[in-house]
């Protein structure tokens, strides 16, 4: 098997929108929610989300390609252009056969056809349907126009596994270059959901805060009275590469990514199994392949949605799986900050984990305020101010709806 590392980073989040400002932003420990401005939310339950703010898509698409592309494509765009520069590749030395790109999307272009199919009803039913529709709705697209625009001949395809989608890409990314099947690729998620559909479905389900008064404090993990995630949008890239390769070429390394994990909780549509022992069995598998002891692990990124049930099962299997050690490991959710991206959400946190490993500190879970009696007290959550450590290894957990789990680890070189 060969080793792979990580040589390049892209991030679009609600609190930066770059991979600077969104260290700065983890950092800062600062909310990216607001009330919705992408439309009038007036009559729905939940009035605020964590969205992209002031977009700027210059230097990276023209108007043209924008307009046949769905905003999540857009946002993918953006963050693979900034990790294919972070990278240094220079593909014209390249063989691009060998580069691949594993990209995927909870949802896909949702406003897209949202959109298409209110201007069907306004038309009273004469179909006018946009010639660009369809490709921009699917959820492959952003992984088709990614290879298009460097074009990259290797393997490709998108991943949908709702909130676990980028992890898994990842994972899969990693598992073809050990396998020789590809020396890079390009992997990661998107998604632009903050839609009346996003929302009104999020809704109907009881899934997401509706803490309108507080709605800055509203993602509030493992807080007493959390009442569901806060909706995110944006995207995030991550160049995976030989490491033989990216040492040949002279590459600046993140991490190496040692042991990922792949399980199914086979109980629930939306809910996690109460005692997480699926996520449990997920984290062990990733330890086992990594090679790595619980006592190792310094940090992880939880998936911490904020949700009554989601955060318990995750604790109870994190303290199940390390044991003792689990006292000694800095825990946090980064979703307290940036909302829950849905498809984007493994690719944004592991770059939040490879930041942690490279500037040595641990983002912190904000906005808490009132302790869980059913949490216990002794685990170090990293509540409200991030801690400085010397992050060698980092383990980061995405879960999705339809019971996906996934863990991987990222280990400092």
């Amino acid at each position: 098997m060969r080793r792979v590392v990580v040589t390049g980073i892209g991030a679009l989040t609600p609190i930066g929108n770059n991979v600077g400002a969104y260290k700065d932003g983890l950092q800062k420990g600062i909310s990216g929610a607001n009330l919705i401005t992408h439309f009038d939310a007036t009559l729905f339950k939940t009035k605020f989300a964590c969205e992209i703010k002031n977009l700027d898509i210059s230097g990276t698409l023209d108007s043209k390609d924008a307009k046949r592309m769905d905003l999540y494509t857009q946002y993918a765009m953006i963050t693979a252009h900034e990790a294919m520069v972070d990278s240094g590749l220079d593909l014209e030395k390249e063989d691009l056969d060998r580069i691949g790109v594993i990209y995927g999307s909870g949802i896909g272009g949702l406003g897209t056809l949202e959109k298409e199919i209110e201007d069907f009803a306004r038309g009273n039913g004469t179909p006018r349907f946009n010639p660009f529709m369809i490709p921009k709705m699917i959820s492959d697209i952003a992984a088709g126009q990614i290879s298009m625009r460097y074009g990259l001949r290797g393997i490709n395809y998108a991943t949908v596994s709702a909130c676990a989608t980028s992890s898994h890409a990842v994972i899969n990314a990693f598992d073809y270059i050990r396998l020789n099947k590809a020396d890079i690729i390009v992997s990661g998620g998107s998604e632009a959901t903050v839609t009346h559909a996003g929302i009104g479905g999020f809704n109907a389900m009881k899934a997401l805060s509706e803490n309108n008064d507080n709605y800055l404090t509203a993602s509030r993990p493992f807080d007493k009275e959390r009442d569901g995630f806060v909706l995110g949008e944006g995207s995030g890239t991550l160049i995976l590469e030989e490491y033989e390769h990216a040492k040949r070429r002279g590459a600046k390394i993140y991490a190496e990514v040692i042991g990922t994990g792949m399980t199914a909780d086979a109980y629930h549509l939306t809910a996690p199994h109460p005692e997480g022992i699926s996520v449990e069995k997920v984290m062990r598998i990733a330890l086992a392949e990594a090679g790595v002891s619980t006592n190792e692990v310094d940090y992880i990124n939880v998936h911490g949605t904020s949700t009554p049930l989601g955060d318990i099962a995750e604790l109870k299997a994190i303290q199940k799986t390390f044991g003792a050690d689990a006292y000694g490991i800095n825990i946090s959710s980064t979703k307290s900050m940036t909302g829950h991206l849905l498809g984007a959400a493994g690719a944004i946190e592991s770059i939040a984990g490879l930041l942690a490993i490279k500037e040595g500190f641990i983002p912190p879970s904000i906005n808490h305020s009132v302790a869980d009696p059913d949490i216990d007290p002794k685990l170090n959550l990293t509540l409200n101010e991030p801690q400085q450590r010397d992050v060698k290894i980092v383990l980061s957990n995405t879960f999705g709806f339809g019971g996906h789990n996934t863990s991987i680890i990222f280990k400092k070189i």
